[in-house]
């Protein structure tokens, strides 16, 4: 598949179902509280997006590494589950707990897609640094995104950052193009070379979402069939933006 280019009508429609799906990360950031299930979450999520008149995107999607449509609204990872954890009614959010929600939305037939990591009560000086680690490396990635500039840039300024400060880069799992579709064309990974991979032109769209992990960044399926979780069971956090290439830098669509 070709990366597609998106017109400005297209990113401004855009826009608008990342405002959408901004406003209601922030409402699920706080509902997430010890006692809270992710089932519950999830369900919230549905209300509130179909409210304002779009749709939760992930629902019904089918992964390429799966043999069966994702059932839930949101993704809902705790502690070692890095993405595309699965929300339960069983699971339920206890104080220390690290909790990573991944949103998609579609509206008018676009689609933008993002992510947060929340603490849950009181957590460790520790993991609060990765989070937040993980949080400005998103940030310099986005930093990165103007015409002219190459994916690999982005993943350079992910995995720079990530490994400076002494955590993993989770490696196999990586952003990817949006927007007419829930994934698109062209993969960025969270590491790279200056210079390397697609160059960047006016009216792509980017979801950005640099992964991490505390000890170890090598992961495996969970036993839901869907979660990917670190394979030594310790923590990990995850960001994401949807993000526009401009003509002269770059627009975040999900703020």
């Amino acid at each position: 598949m070709e990366i597609t280019i998106k017109t400005k009508e297209e990113i401004e429609i855009l826009k608008k179902g990342g405002k959408i799906l901004a406003e209601v990360l922030r409402e699920l950031e706080k509902l997430a509280k010890p006692g809270v299930s992710t089932g519950f979450l999830s369900r919230r999520a549905k209300e509130m997006i179909i409210k304002r008149g779009a749709g939760p995107s992930f629902e019904g999607y089918k992964p390429s590494f799966s043999d069966k449509p994702y059932p839930a609204a949101i993704c809902a990872s705790l502690n070692e589950v890095v993405v595309h954890g699965l929300p339960s009614e069983k699971a339920v959010l206890k104080d220390g707990d690290i909790l990573k929600l991944d949103l998609g939305v579609e509206y008018k037939k676009l689609f933008t897609d993002a992510a947060i990591t929340i603490g849950i009560g009181e957590i460790s000086k520790e993991k609060q640094r990765l989070m937040d680690i993980t949080e400005r490396a998103l940030e310099l990635a986005i930093e990165e995104i103007k015409p002219g500039n190459h994916i690999g840039d982005i993943g350079f300024a992910i995995e720079n950052y990530i490994e400076g400060n002494g955590f993993y880069v989770v490696e196999i799992l990586v952003g990817h193009g949006v927007g007419y579709a829930v994934h698109e064309e062209p993969n960025i990974p969270n590491y790279g070379k200056r210079g390397g991979g697609p160059i960047l032109k006016p009216g792509m769209v980017l979801a950005i979402e640099p992964m991490a992990a505390l000890k170890n960044r090598k992961v495996q399926l969970s036993k839901d069939g869907f979660g990917y979780e670190v394979l030594d069971g310790s923590i990990s956090a995850h960001f994401e933006h949807t993000v526009a290439v401009t003509d002269d830098g770059y627009k975040v669509l999900t703020k």
